[in-house]
């Protein structure tokens, strides 16, 4: 067993004794052997006596200089390079080798394909060569890449090509100058062969900036939407919010190998293939969308990440929040806002929730890590965005425009905190946010109780409102928050009622901050229909007793649209609960005659948009459906959702098939009313898949084999699966033959095998890790064939033999020594054990202990499994 690691803590931050404050690094790139020269101009600002100490991790040194000196007063420790008698102000050289083809952690410099390229957020730069690896020494970077010159004809880096040229020996150059100080995590370096789209974009100050999507031979015909994609991230983020881009070029690089989604390196943003790459034969609707969010994310970074950075990585959703927050405006602003406040709250209540009830909940701003790899999560990146939000909700735009230019004004080109950020929201707008800052440091998800009276005789109607924050992991006590709370008030006709109180109009947005508060308001002519925490106005659980009346009330007659698909989720879930319970007790499941004609009125209203209704009629997943209980029972969960489809598919069967024939198109366009249209449709075939199967099966059939893109040819396949309809087998196999080779399209396979409700679905998950497609040095692949198992099939996952534990006990063994970050990732649903019955729980602490004991255990596995067996 190695060495346990060490927690490190928040409030331990030092500002570092020495800073480098330019950097001018040589890479000899070769896969099996790279040679890294690094020239550091190194000044103390620390006390005189202290000691150098730089990260490094499986780096060979090869010499080491001071002022071109030979320097022997020096210690190897390990992950480390301690450097002593230093003078004040120094240049500092390192020769080192690395190994690129043995870097399975695709951290660092690493081999993705036949190209070479790195990843350094958090803390791969160590992986480089020895360095400050902190995010508060800024330093500008020169990079000469040096490779031959037919394997590797690109040779990409940070900031401005300043030079090149060509060697005898059939090898290259390219000089690169980022003029921009940057911490090490945001240098970059891309050496291979690739077809390249160009394009350029003016700036408002009518400069002109050139733009460049790197993708695999072969791919080119799929990188015109990341290029549409960047240039309207451009041009918003100068409309929206004053910024401009500031190098004379923007280069993105399409990888295969890749542990997250993408990263905002300064001027060479390397993504994950996934995000770049599409087409109407390979990607669906929901790849399109979420491919213009991600790109608008890395490149909204440039600012809100790059440009102003992390003091210390316990501050990271000072940048993940914020630039999330920011892609969700460009996506709404672009598209849908009602659409893409819903995604994005679903997000929150199936996944995020999830995330604060576990061992591993924490703030937004964590206290304590292990291993930071491990709280690049949901609460920092999701509920950090609802912390913003919350923040824009109460200063209003005009205000939150002038907090963002002060901070910039005051933090460009340094290394800020999270504080740093309020703190210039509250000096532009004078609008006192202390007790608000709790939130960055208050972990778990509060519940908000409303209870409500109506005097008729007064036409007063009065809320009572208490919140309460459960004890989390990580925090037993908790203080009330600053919650803004949304509401509005409508008469039996659907009229708003003017919220009023002494004489005085009172704002929509109630300031929730003490543990009880009373609101009373004054001329409510009628006992009116509240509609509560509207666009979700913050990230709460919200308690309120409401009748089936008020909700089918407020899905017809909501003047905002989240709160219509809020109120059908609502009326579904008290029928969810009651239909788990009879479940379990052996009881037949039904669903109430006016639940149905409540869903038949929104399938019939003409008049509302059809993404919007496709996302009211949807069903929760099983995953939301668990944040319903205290304990989960996905047995039952996975019953209820079945029974309760099958029921609406039978009670709307002629419905349902009208409006999935009145919704055809012939040609595929990405627009928003297309995709609209398509998932309108796809909702009610998922019905019809449901109810006369003979039928189905043909209507299936039919939309797999005339489908002209990936939406529709997904959709048939994956309601076939769900529903297990006759056609499933043919329709994989024909998928399977057609796009075997393609890494990409074959992860969406993997996911619905990996998700089927089959009764042998794990034994087919098991066979698949030998399929011609499949690669478990492969990220993509591995999270579209375990991870989706494990995360999004908790039925079979958390089958009552435990085989689901145990198959990934399997893959996280393997993963262990392979990729650290992405078996820490995987391990999540194995880590929630509380949540569960005895039985499951003893089975499940049973795999943990299995893995806590394993040779060689990672610091990013050993965090979340102590902390789960602890918890």
């Amino acid at each position: 067993m190695t060495q346990q690691p060490q927690i490190k803590y928040r409030h331990d931050y030092r500002a570092p004794d020495y800073t480098i404050t330019d950097i001018d690094l040589t890479f000899n790139l070769d896969a099996s052997n790279t040679r890294v020269i690094a020239i550091s101009q190194v000044k103390r600002v620390g006390d005189s006596d202290s000691a150098l100490r730089l990260q490094g991790e499986d780096l060979t040194l090869v010499s080491l200089e001071v002022d071109g000196v030979p320097w022997s007063d020096y210690q190897l420790e390990e992950g480390a390079l301690v450097l002593n008698q230093l003078p004040e102000n120094f240049t500092l050289k390192i020769v080192n080798d690395i190994h690129p083809d043995k870097n399975t952690a695709l951290e660092g410099l690493y081999q993705s394909g036949d190209a070479l390229c790195t990843q350094c957020e958090a803390e791969g730069f160590r992986h480089i060569t020895w360095y400050l690896d902190r995010p508060d020494v800024l330093a500008r970077f020169t990079t000469t890449l040096i490779a031959d010159s037919a394997r590797y004809p690109f040779l990409l880096s940070n900031g401005n090509r300043i030079d090149s040229g060509n060697m005898d020996d059939g090898r290259h150059w390219m000089k690169w100058e980022d003029p921009f100080p940057k911490p090490c995590y945001l240098f970059a370096l891309v050496a291979g062969d690739f077809d390249v789209l160009r394009d350029s974009f003016t700036t408002r100050s009518g400069r002109d900036v050139a733009l460049e999507i790197y993708v695999d031979r072969g791919n080119l015909d799929r990188a015109d939407w990341a290029m549409t994609s960047l240039k309207n991230s451009m041009k918003w983020d100068e409309e929206r919010f004053g910024l401009e881009y500031d190098l004379d070029i923007f280069m993105i690089v399409a990888v295969d190998f890749f542990n997250m989604g993408a990263m905002e390196n300064k001027g060479l943003n390397i993504f994950n293939s996934k995000y770049v790459l599409a087409k109407a034969e390979t990607a669906t609707d929901k790849d399109y969308l979420g491919i213009e969010a991600v790109i608008g994310h890395e490149y909204f970074h440039n600012w809100t990440g790059n440009r102003v950075t992390c003091r210390d990585w316990f501050q990271l959703s000072l940048k993940e929040g914020l630039t999330v927050f920011r892609d969700q405006e460009f996506s709404s602003d672009l598209g849908s806002r009602a659409v893409n406040r819903i995604d994005n709250v679903r997000v929150m209540r199936g996944a995020q929730f999830a995330e604060d009830a576990s061992p591993m909940a924490h703030p937004i701003r964590p206290d304590q890590v292990i291993e930071m790899n491990n709280f690049y999560t949901l609460t920092v990146y999701e509920k950090g965005s609802e912390v913003i939000r919350m923040m824009h909700t109460l200063l209003g735009e005009e205000n939150f425009q002038k907090g963002m230019q002060l901070y910039f004004e005051r933090h460009d080109g340094s290394a800020a905190t999270c504080d740093d950020f309020v703190q210039a929201m509250e000096d532009a707008s004078n609008v006192d946010l202390s007790q608000f800052r709790r939130w960055y440091s208050q972990s778990g998800t509060p519940v908000l109780s409303i209870r409500d009276d109506y005097n008729p005789e007064l036409e007063q109607y009065t809320l009572h409102v208490t919140q309460m924050t459960p004890p989390t992991a990580d925090q037993k006590e908790k203080l009330p928050l600053h919650i803004p709370l949304d509401i509005e008030l409508y008469d039996g006709e659907g009229k708003v009622i003017p919220l009023q109180h002494n004489g005085h109009p009172v704002h929509h947005v109630l300031n929730i901050t003490e543990e009880f508060q009373t609101f009373v308001f004054d001329k409510v002519y009628y006992q009116p229909v509240p509609s509560l925490l509207r666009e979700f106005s913050a990230p709460v659980k919200l308690d309120y007793n409401w009748s089936d009346a008020q909700l089918t009330f407020l899905m017809r007659h909501a003047s905002n649209d989240f709160s219509r698909w809020d109120a059908a989720q609502s009326l579904l879930a008290t029928y969810i609960k009651l239909n788990v319970a009879r479940y379990q007790q052996g009881q037949p499941l039904s669903l109430p005659l006016h639940v149905a004609d409540a869903f038949r009125a929104v399938l019939l209203d003409e008049n509302s948009d059809p993404a919007l209704m496709a996302l009211i009629l949807s069903l929760p997943g099983e995953n939301e459906i668990a944040e319903l209980f205290e304990t989960i029972d996905p047995e039952a969960n996975a019953a209820v959702r079945d029974a309760l489809m099958r029921t609406l598919a039978n009670e709307l069967a002629d419905e349902w098939l009208a409006v999935y024939l009145a919704n055809q198109n012939a040609e595929y366009h990405v627009e928003h009313a297309e995709i609209g249209q398509r998932a309108l449709k796809n909702v009610c075939l998922s019905y019809l898949a449901f109810g006369d199967s003979e039928q189905a099966d043909k209507l299936v059939t039919a939309q797999y084999e005339k489908a002209n893109n990936m939406t529709d040819a997904l959709a048939a396949m994956s309601v076939a699966v769900a529903a297990q309809l006759p056609c499933r087998e043919a329709l994989l196999a024909a998928f399977d033959q057609r796009w075997h080779q393609d890494g990409l399209v074959m992860d969406k396979w993997f996911i619905l095998q990996a998700t089927s409700p089959a009764a042998d679905v794990l034994a087919r998950v098991r066979a698949l890790l030998t399929h011609r497609s499949f690669s478990m040095g492969n990220p993509n692949r591995i999270r579209s064939l375990i991870g989706a198992f494990a995360s999004a099939n908790p039925a079979a996952f958390h089958a009552k033999d435990g085989s689901g534990y145990q198959f990934l006990v399997e893959m996280l063994t393997d993963l262990n020594t392979r990729n650290p970050q992405v078996a820490a990732r995987m391990i999540e649903p194995l880590i929630r054990l509380k949540r569960y019955d005895a039985g499951r729980q003893a089975l499940m602490r049973k795999a943990l202990e299995q893995l806590k004991g394993l040779d060689k255990l990672s610091g990013d596995l050993y965090e979340k499994i102590t902390k789960a067996l602890n918890a």
